[in-house]
């Protein structure tokens, strides 16, 4: 049981407002779609093995830019259909482009999104049924979700990361292995070089900082302080790791 992130910062030019990085998303969908099919899930594979992927992509330059227009972020909300829509469209939008590139190399792709399946409480906690996502496994697809905005008690809609998507299903799921695929080879140190394992948040806190692009949901220094509170092993590594992290294979930093 593997739950994937392909971070928006792979995928789309951060930078440039909703600009796809098109080769990017195509080398993913390559790696994504040879594992599978070494796995008996595509064409030519052994039906002597299976493998259940969870694919959670990131807001990138679609939904960041669009949060960041209408000052919306993971703890700060708004009431303006339209502005929530504004959002959760442009998220679609990025969804759709990773949907298609998968189909296109025959993984059985689906959309789940979030603004529809889960919400936040008073406390801000994220509540995320993953029964959908389950019964979408069993049954041979492929759930792809993203970063979205969510109804939050008290807030109207906040902002859901990627993040947060992936350490509920990891959780829920009882996933195996965690990876996220990131635009460094993994988390670096003061001379960026990559740090090949974490398992204390105090050891790497010095080094840790925010992203240099648009991102509301906390950048590097949240991904591993989530991470860390997760049973299965994961990973943070670049594009050029992701065939290795799906093999089972080192790959980047290994947060235990």
């Amino acid at each position: 049981m593997i739950v994937l992130k392909l971070g928006g910062s792979v995928i789309t030019e951060k930078d440039r407002a909703e600009t796809l990085d098109g080769e990017a998303l195509g080398r993913a969908a390559d790696a994504v779609a040879a594992t599978l099919e070494a796995a008996g899930q595509g064409p030519g594979g052994s039906e002597d093995e299976t493998a259940d992927l969870v694919i959670v992509h990131g807001g990138g330059s679609f939904g960041h830019h669009n949060a960041s227009e209408h000052g919306v972020t993971t703890t700060d909300g708004t009431h303006d259909a339209a502005a929530a829509l504004e959002i959760h469209g442009a998220m679609k939008t990025l969804n759709q482009f990773v949907l298609t590139r998968l189909l296109e190399r025959d993984v059985q792709a689906v959309p789940v999104h979030p603004f529809s399946a889960g919400h936040r409480d008073e406390t801000a906690a994220l509540e995320f049924p993953t029964g959908q996502v389950e019964t979408l496994l069993a049954e041979g697809f492929v759930p792809v979700l993203h970063g979205d905005m969510i109804a939050h008690a008290g807030s109207g809609a906040t902002v859901v990361s990627g993040d947060e998507l992936v350490v509920e299903l990891a959780r829920d799921l009882e996933a195996d292995r965690i990876g996220l695929c990131s635009t460094v080879p993994g988390v670096l140190d003061d001379a960026d070089d990559v740090i090949d394992r974490i398992s204390k948040y105090k050891d790497v806190e010095s080094v840790l900082g925010a992203s240099d692009a648009t991102d509301v949901t906390g950048g590097m220094a949240a991904k591993v302080r989530a991470l860390l509170e997760l049973e299965a092993e994961a990973s943070i590594f670049g594009l050029e790791a992701l065939d290795s992290f799906l093999r089972g294979e080192p790959a980047g930093t290994t947060i235990e």
